[in-house]
């Protein structure tokens, strides 16, 4: 049927018609919708050629196929997904019956470890969880989902292990689970066929022998000939969304489009998806090709919707089970135990950026919260290395299997040679934690580090770069600015007064800093003057990039005669109020932003070469547009560091993020070790 345009009148005074060019009409019927309390008649207007925008929402596309980006899946699923829906996905009756099935298919105790893969928001090992499951996991790619499942199981009382994984190779123990279940149609959305083959080969890794794996997915022959190629519904009292979708040109994928739409403010998103459509046999051949058994097709299983209205790719499911292959019996020892050696700062020698330029009674507490945590790490045997003087020989003789480094004060506790300790490493062909020596060199430079930024699209504060022995009388003209070293580490020259508001103070600040560290070019910078952020990633590109929950700065407190920053005084001065006043909290930051921050701070994590862990600071303007201010590789591991506490955002323990750390680097070594050898 052609495309018929329609649009709604209303008073002269309402607000601007809303066009619907490419869905069907109301049914016949029913009653005009009322928007901004204006009730809408619904008038046929001639079809009129016009020319078509790049990016076009009032109409349809001629190929859906070839607008579908490769990961979808990356961006999609956020508050947005569960307003959309949320009918079919936040029901309590669908997950009920669900459950009911799963447990009536493989007869799974409440003692037995399951694994929800592609758990999303955690409803369906939740409502394990109210049912006496005590050994639960829930692993899924979205971080916005995570972070909702665990609040919710928070708020519930139930003990639920959460974690952001790629389903196809995400971090569970390898043979440790007695079923593994894929819920809620979320198998298939990969652009290569292969990717699903990697998803089933990695859930049959992390099965018991003959564990089960259980599979819900799209009846991809029924969805062929039934699915609806438009349609359009309200799914809240402000939001209504348009689809419309097309198989691929193999069809053997259905691409749907969706748009969705505030009635006050207009479109608010528009996006395209797909999912792969597997026959019964198709699926049950993938399947056993994987090495599986016994594969069982159960009940087809019908979803119902709050709205009743367009059901998508959950109207009409499989239900299949199978049984991972028998598995020799693991032999009778333990992982061999891996020699670590932690690299620390020097107490015997001046350092200074500390209070006084020395080792306080901090820095020795903060050393025995480290080696409690670390203590705590199985498969791990740690000895502690902070004589710099007899360094090189000290690892020359001791030859860990890693080193943890942690001296991120750098060699003799001198910030300008923080490079040097893995470089050292380096020389002496030893695996070590965190990034290189080029790493801490370019992001020690913090005008460097801005201009890669620049060069990558990511929004920077307006910058002047003033060379030491710059006497010119050329002032910049942004002002408030912040006045700080182009080279430093933990805040140096940072303080209150680095905060400026005219040329006069500008003058004064630049000799102020010039005599506390001669010979440094000095930065002067917009002084962004909007909410402060962090972001903290943990992992490497190759072997899995995650972010933990992002932290926000808490300003609220400070005095307002004093200039919001995190400057020397609150890492350095514990009588400071920027020590006392200043807090942290896990930020309330709208979805789309924090994803624009983790997104930036992980192309800059590769591009600048970071490795394990990172850490990323963002300060919005008065405007709200977020900009960054620093790159951190080997970011404080202190137990009261930003690291940490972000950390614990995600319910991680400080022994967990430090375990994280190490894990992350043997994964690298041990992928660069596989690379070498095939490459050989």
């Amino acid at each position: 049927m052609r495309a018929i345009q329609w649009c709604w009148t209303r008073p002269a005074t309402a607000r601007p018609i809303i066009r619907l060019d490419i869905f069907r009409p109301f049914s016949p019927g029913r009653r005009p919708p009322i928007i901004g309390g204006h009730s809408y008649a619904m008038t046929k207007a001639p079809l009129v050629a016009k020319p078509r925008p790049n990016r076009s929402w009032t109409g349809p596309v001629a190929d859906l196929e070839s607008h579908l980006p490769a990961e979808w899946w990356r961006e999609l699923f956020d508050a947005l997904y569960l307003r959309t829906d949320g009918d079919v996905v936040e029901n309590d009756a669908n997950t009920q019956r669900e459950i009911d099935l799963l447990i009536a298919a493989t007869g799974i105790k409440p003692s037995d470890r399951v694994l929800d893969l592609c758990c999303g928001q955690g409803r369906h090992v939740l409502e394990l969880a109210r049912r006496g499951y005590t050994d639960l996991i829930g692993v899924d790619r979205s971080r916005y989902l995570v972070r909702l499942a665990r609040r919710r199981a928070t708020r519930l009382g139930r003990k639920v292990l959460f974690r952001e994984g790629d389903a196809r190779s995400f971090r569970v123990r390898d043979g440790l689970v007695d079923c593994v279940a894929v819920m809620g149609n979320s198998f298939g959305y990969f652009a290569d066929e292969n990717d699903d083959r990697k998803v089933l080969e990695s859930i049959k890794r992390s099965l018991v022998s003959e564990g089960q794996v259980a599979l819900d997915i799209t009846d991809g022959d029924w969805m062929r000939e039934h699915f609806e190629p438009r349609s359009w519904e309200w799914i809240d009292q402000n939001h209504f969304v348009c689809r419309e979708r097309s198989l691929s040109a193999d069809r053997d994928r259905l691409i749907s489009r969706e748009v969705v739409v505030h009635a006050e403010r207009g479109v608010i998103a528009d996006q395209f998806y797909a999912e792969r459509l597997y026959s019964h046999d198709r699926i049950v051949g993938l399947i056993e090709e994987a090495g599986f058994k016994g594969v069982q097709l159960h009940d087809t299983v019908e979803a119902h919707s709050d709205r009743g209205q367009d059901l998508g790719m959950m109207a009409h499911r499989i239900f299949l089970t199978a049984v991972a292959p028998r598995k020799a019996a693991p032999k009778a020892r333990t992982r061999p135990i891996t020699n670590v050696t932690v690299l620390l700062g020097d107490p015997r020698l001046p350092d200074t950026v500390k209070k006084g330029g020395r080792f306080n009674e901090e820095d020795f507490e903060t050393v025995q919260r480290l080696k409690e945590a670390l203590a705590e790490i199985d498969g791990f045997k740690f000895d502690y290395l902070d004589s710099h003087p007899t360094l090189i020989a000290d690892l020359r003789a001791k030859r860990p299997d890693l080193v943890l480094n942690l001296c991120d004060e750098g060699f003799a506790n001198d910030a300008f040679k923080e490079l040097h300790i893995p470089a050292i490493l380096e020389m002496l062909d030893l695996p070590y934690t965190g990034a290189g020596p080029a790493c801490l060199s370019h992001c020690y430079d913090k005008a460097l580090v801005r201009a890669v930024a620049a060069a990558l699209d990511i929004p920077t504060p307006v910058e002047t770069y003033m060379r030491s022995d710059d006497q010119s009388a050329t002032i910049p003209s942004v002002f408030p600015a912040l006045i700080k070293p182009n080279f430093g580490d933990s805040s140096i020259g940072i303080v209150k007064e680095a905060v400026i508001d005219g040329p006069e103070a500008l003058l004064a600040s630049l000799t102020r800093i010039r005599e506390m560290l001669p010979g440094r070019p000095v930065l002067v910078q917009e002084f962004l003057q909007g909410r402060e952020y962090t972001v903290g990633l943990l992992g490497n590109p190759a072997t899995g990039l995650r972010s933990l929950p992002i932290l926000e700065v808490d300003y609220s407190r400070l005095d307002p005669g004093l200039p919001p920053i995190l400057g020397y005084e609150s890492k350095w001065l514990p009588e400071s109020p920027y020590w006392t006043q200043v807090a942290y909290k896990e930020t309330d930051l709208d979805g789309d932003s924090q994803r624009v921050m983790i997104q930036n701070a992980s192309i800059l994590f590769e591009r600048l070469g970071c490795r394990d862990y990172a850490r990323f600071d963002f300060r919005a303007d008065a405007e709200g547009n977020l900009k960054l201010l620093e790159v951190n590789p080997n970011p404080g591991w202190c137990w009261d560091g930003k690291m940490n506490l972000m950390a614990g955002f995600a319910g991680m323990s400080y022994t967990d993020m430090l375990r994280a750390i190490l894990e992350a680097a043997l994964d690298r070594t041990a992928t660069a070790r596989e690379t070498a050898s095939v490459a050989a």
